[in-house]
């Protein structure tokens, strides 16, 4: 069982990776534009420190938080989209202050999150532990922007499993969000972690299967690569027809990338 502290653990970690890549970045590099369109390596930093301070409003007060959900029910994606934008206008120093500031204090007020305590969210209302890995799996997400706009390879950790986890819980959303019938039949995930472990998910003798590495998959659910260009295997027609439509962040279906885009 995963806890509520590992996943801490592994959060600050993946954010510490990314701050030390952009910390050193001069002022035009941080206008460099990432694969996301529109978004720049500011906005991607910007984006990762709003969402941290609306969940640091749903883990203090619920009330705030209640506030910012009926501005957003309107337009997600816009409000989203124009919260990026507004925060990236910083001077860059404010804005990478702001980020690790925003950082630490999410943290204090997750871990002082009493337990069967669940935070209200723009989705189901989730614990201390899902809402921390919500946000590695965010912060991953977009780092991977940031890593492709600099043309940075890019070191693949164990972390991995916590995005590759909530990829796995949320295979049904992928199918509610584009009106689409959820499969009835469990799937299995077998994936291979860069440590070589090997990372289940589902009954063994499951009729549908997903197969491959665990960053191909963590790529695919969060849509930083087009299907083709993964390491990937299904068997089962549905286990295929999720491969191309897998998503494990909240709001509508997003366009992802194309294919060949990162040969």
């Amino acid at each position: 069982m995963v806890d509520l502290a590992g996943v801490l653990a592994d959060l600050n970690a993946e954010s510490d990776e990314l701050d030390g890549l952009v910390a050193g970045l001069a002022e035009d590099q941080w206008r460099t534009e990432t694969p996301a369109p529109g978004w720049t390596i500011a906005t991607q930093i910007a984006h990762l420190a709003w969402t941290d301070d609306i969940a640091l409003l749903a883990a203090t007060d619920a009330d705030a938080f209640g506030a910012a959900l009926q501005e957003a029910l309107g337009e997600f994606d816009g409000y989203v989209d124009r919260a990026a934008a507004e925060w990236s206008l910083q001077p860059t120093p404010d804005l990478l202050a702001a980020w690790r500031t925003g950082r630490r204090k999410l943290t204090d007020a997750l871990t002082a999150v009493p337990d069967g305590t669940k935070l209200p969210w723009f989705g189901p209302p989730m614990s201390a532990t899902s809402m921390a890995t919500a946000r590695l799996m965010e912060t991953w997400a977009h780092a991977q922007d940031v890593y492709d706009a600099l043309g940075v390879a890019r070191p693949a950790t164990d972390r991995l499993r916590h995005v590759a986890h909530i990829g796995v819980r949320t295979r049904d959303f992928a199918y509610v969000v584009r009106d689409r019938a959820v499969p009835t039949e469990p799937f299995q995930v077998e994936l291979v972690a860069p440590s070589g472990e090997v990372w289940t998910w589902g009954p063994e003798d499951a009729l549908h299967r997903v197969t491959g590495p665990a960053v191909d998959f963590c790529l695919l659910v969060t849509q930083r690569r087009h299907r083709d260009d993964l390491a990937l295997v299904a068997e089962g027609a549905d286990a295929d027809e999720w491969l191309d439509i897998a998503q494990a962040f909240a709001g509508p279906p997003g366009d992802g990338r194309v294919k060949g885009q990162f040969a």
